[in-house]
């Protein structure tokens, strides 16, 4: 079909063009001596911005420009106070919003959850923008003392869990 590597490489590109990527990066660390998870998250604004105009049913909705009554943060951060949680050894530890910043395309979020002690296990519920887009991957990386373990979560596939011994 291709006869040459570039042939294929211009088609590629064209798919990606046509079907844009839906992701999410979330960084995780586990912080020993301040006992907490300081957590990074990367979100395109494109893909966030619609999915709180259909969550709030507010198709004009600008997250960067916001109503005057509402803060970007407050959109944002009950947004994700809905659609990230993460649980430690079986028990539901509240997340705290701690703001963000705009980088080229894409938000960088900054939540904590403070008052961690020692745990094995982690599960992290992350189904943001899943319901606007269902080709949405939720890429998450768990940084403990040397080791790193990542998941991917889907549509099908939300939640799920990580052991560290």
């Amino acid at each position: 079909m291709f006869t040459t590597i570039s042939g294929l490489i211009h088609f590629i590109a064209i798919c990606f063009y046509l079907h844009p990527i839906h992701v999410s990066v979330t960084e995780i660390e586990f912080d020993e001596k301040d006992q907490a998870l300081e957590v990074m998250m990367r979100v395109f604004i494109d893909d966030l911005e619609l999915s709180l105009q259909n969550s709030l049913r507010q198709p004009e909705l600008e997250i960067l420009n916001p109503p005057k009554d509402v803060t970007t943060d407050e959109l944002v951060g009950e947004y994700l106070q809905e659609h990230f949680k993460i649980s430690l050894d079986g028990k539901p530890h509240k997340t705290k919003y701690l703001g963000h910043e705009a980088e080229a395309d894409a938000f960088i979020f900054y939540i904590e959850v403070p008052g961690v002690k020692k745990w094995k296990t982690i599960t992290i519920r992350n189904d943001i923008i899943m319901a606007t887009h269902d080709d949405q991957s939720n890429i998450v990386h768990v940084y403990v003392k040397e080791k790193v373990k990542s998941l991917r979560l889907t549509r099908n596939t939300p939640e799920d869990k990580l052991t560290f011994e």
